[in-house]
């Protein structure tokens, strides 16, 4: 039987490693052939309701970049329908909500999340990978409050989530309410996935740096620190992430999480020198995939000597990888992290 690779949990810990582990988010699909040919069958929603094909696709990019972790393949909207919301993704757009939050009343009416019952095909596929298929860590997901609570009352993506920041002043008590709907769904949904068999938790907050750092604190923070410390009886690494968040990052490094996220526009130095302690994931410029190898390779090499500076390391993208990207690259990419490091490591020993 294969070893099982447990460097991204001992990374994300702050224990020695042998190498720096790297997965890419958005790894998989979006760039890949193989998910292509698929996608032009199914939709996101239609892999995800069949556990065989959506373990493939989860696992496709293990074995095509050698990465030490697969992230399980769905969307962040994923669990809203099972508490009365209608979401649809759609194709060139994202997710789309014919009813919107407007009022308390309207909180009032979402009901409870059960994993078991509202989202079955999501464990099962956890169960298969993880019992049959991988020999890496199975990273599983959610989406925090402020992201998901953003398409539930613009009624879909946002450039500048105006009517939701406008809500979460305007209406206190329903933002609160709202807030403590969304935490209780997420704490249900994530408890099941690591019961299901998923080692480690990313919670994506992928438009919270829309806020500033005091709305953050009085608005968000509170409820963040609920869902961790909930989590936190799991077990397991809880990484936490958003873009265009460099300036709330030291609030991150407060939560009871375990990795700070960075995207690309916060060096891993300068995070460090600002109060960072914590073991940090990131954080190549996806941007970057796309140019000269040499350029890669530099960049590269200076993240990987940046993170050896940290408790611990994980090596990722500074956001999605995004289709225009060379599987190839991302194949080169990993063996690259994974020799450089290696050499870094045994050199500083």
């Amino acid at each position: 039987m294969t070893t099982f690779n447990d460097t991204l949990l001992r990374a994300a810990r702050g224990e020695r490693t042998e190498h720096t582990p790297v997965w890419y988010m958005r790894q998989a699909g979006r760039s890949q052939p193989e998910y292509r040919a698929i996608k032009e069958k199914y939709s996101l929603e239609e892999i995800t309701l069949q556990p065989e094909l959506c373990a493939y696709v989860t696992r496709l990019p293990v074995e095509n970049y050698n990465v030490d972790a697969a992230i399980l393949y769905k969307d962040i909207v994923t669990p809203l329908p099972g508490i009365g919301v209608d979401v649809k993704i759609k194709a060139g757009v994202g997710p789309v909500i014919s009813n919107p939050i407007r009022s308390i009343a309207d909180i009032e009416k979402l009901g409870e999340f059960n994993a078991k019952e509202h989202t079955p095909y999501v464990l099962k596929t956890i169960k298969m990978l993880t019992e049959e298929q991988l020999n890496v860590p199975l990273i599983g997901f959610a989406g925090a409050p402020f992201t998901l609570a953003s398409y539930m009352i613009e009624g879909g993506p946002s450039r500048n989530y105006n009517k939701t920041k406008s809500f979460m002043v305007s209406e206190p008590q329903a933002w609160f309410a709202l807030m403590d709907k969304l935490a209780d769904m997420i704490i249900s949904d994530i408890s099941a996935q690591v019961e299901a068999g998923a080692k480690a938790i990313q919670i994506f907050d992928s438009w919270v740096g829309a806020l500033n750092v005091e709305d953050y604190r009085v608005f968000i923070k509170p409820i963040m620190t609920r869902i961790f410390a909930e989590l936190k009886k799991e077990n397991v690494p809880l990484i936490q992430f958003g873009v265009g968040a460099s300036h709330l990052a030291k609030e991150w490094n407060d939560l009871p999480v375990d990795v700070v996220g960075l995207d690309w526009r916060l060096p891993i130095k300068e995070a460090h020198a600002n109060g960072i302690t914590k073991p940090v994931q990131g954080n190549l410029d996806p941007s970057l995939l796309l140019a000269d190898w040499s350029i890669i390779e530099k960049r590269t090499k200076d993240i990987i000597d940046q993170g050896l500076e940290m408790p611990g390391h994980i090596f990722n993208l500074g956001h999605g990888v995004f289709p225009e990207v060379d599987p190839e690259v991302l194949k080169r990419l990993t063996a690259l992290v994974h020799e450089y490091s290696a050499q870094q490591i045994q050199a500083r020993s």
